[in-house]
């Protein structure tokens, strides 16, 4: 039997943290080892573990330095060729790891990870007719010279901790999660970028991971600007990974999401961030890249007073109308 290690990050989540670990031992594959890393809780999170009489669960501590930090110490733990990361306010269904396991024996050695789709709480939604919309279908991928931005994007924003289980040399071999500075956004699209970029990645249409929005602090939507994304503020720690004949398809991932990211500074009036990360990965040459028109407007003064504008009106349509809204993925790039 495949052995799969379990890598659950804990921070102030006592009251979803038995959820989580009873979907763990629901499985049907079950895991060789569970490891919590217990990320500077000040709740009772982690006596909730404690009380928890399965031999396979382990807890670990450590000051609080976010996420990728939390799952990273957890690599440092772990005995089993594949491991797989819950959130503590999530939950798998049962079938979850075994699905992942028969897809690396039917694969074979090349491919080095395994993503699956989700369902969204509280609305209890697939987002699967929405992948497919964006080009997904099961099957293996990876990033070629060719690919598209928008392809690229949707690769990299398909694949999140909670869905993907990886063969644990390889994520080490790569460094892991993003923890500089305790990173707390899109610290794990660093790992997803790395692993597209150089190895096939299996992905499954199917939801068996139940994304819980509602108990999630960091997948909320932000009442002030949000934090920018990691390979953003730190291009290096991918490009370093990048083969030669890949980098023109990066620097174009770059570039697009510049644009988005540059579209929400100026949301909430950053405009010298957003003029900032325009400046330093967009050109005039990138004018076909999604965001781009609206990025060139939103780093101006009446680009900000426009958008401001447009989602005042927004805001008024899902006051009259709460069914219109579309919630925001977590930690998405």
């Amino acid at each position: 039997m495949v052995l799969i290690s379990v890598i659950v990050p804990l921070f102030n989540k006592g009251a979803s943290v038995d959820r989580a670990l009873d979907s763990i031992a629901a499985q049907t594959h079950p895991p060789l080892e569970v490891v919590i890393v217990d990320d500077g809780s000040t709740d009772d999170g982690p006596d909730r573990v404690r009380r928890r009489s399965d031999p396979r669960i382990r807890l670990v501590s450590q000051p609080n330095a976010g996420p990728g930090a939390a799952r990273n110490r957890g690599l440092a733990e772990i005995r089993g060729a594949l491991v797989a990361f819950l959130d503590a306010d999530d939950a798998w269904a049962p079938e979850y790891l075994a699905s992942a396991a028969r897809e690396f024996e039917r694969q074979g050695e090349d491919v080095v990870a395994v993503t699956s789709g989700y369902i969204d709480w509280p609305e209890g939604v697939s987002r699967e007719p929405l992948w497919r919309r964006c080009g997904l279908a099961d099957g293996v991928h990876r990033v070629h010279p060719d690919s598209s931005a928008a392809r690229f994007i949707a690769l990299v924003a398909y694949m999140t901790p909670c869905t993907t289980v990886a063969r644990t040399a390889v994520v080490r071999r790569w460094g892991g999660f993003y923890d500089r500075a305790g990173a707390r956004y899109a610290e794990d699209a660093v790992l997803w970028l790395k692993l597209l970029l150089n190895h096939p990645v299996y992905f499954s249409m199917t939801p068996l991971m139940h994304f819980h929005r509602e108990a999630s602090a960091l997948s909320s939507n932000y009442a002030s600007v949000r934090p920018v994304e990691a390979f953003l503020l730190d291009p290096g720690c991918v490009e370093a990974a990048c083969p030669p004949d890949l980098r023109p398809a990066l620097r174009r991932f770059y570039a697009a999401r510049a644009c988005k990211t540059a579209c929400v500074l100026s949301l909430w009036g950053d405009l010298a961030r957003a003029r900032q990360l325009t400046g330093r990965f967009v050109t005039a040459r990138d004018w076909t890249l999604p965001y781009f028109v609206p990025a060139q407007v939103a780093v101006t003064r009446a680009g900000h007073v426009v958008l401001r504008a447009l989602l005042w009106a927004q805001t008024a349509v899902f006051r009259r109308n709460p069914l219109a809204r579309s919630r925001p993925d977590r930690q998405r790039p």
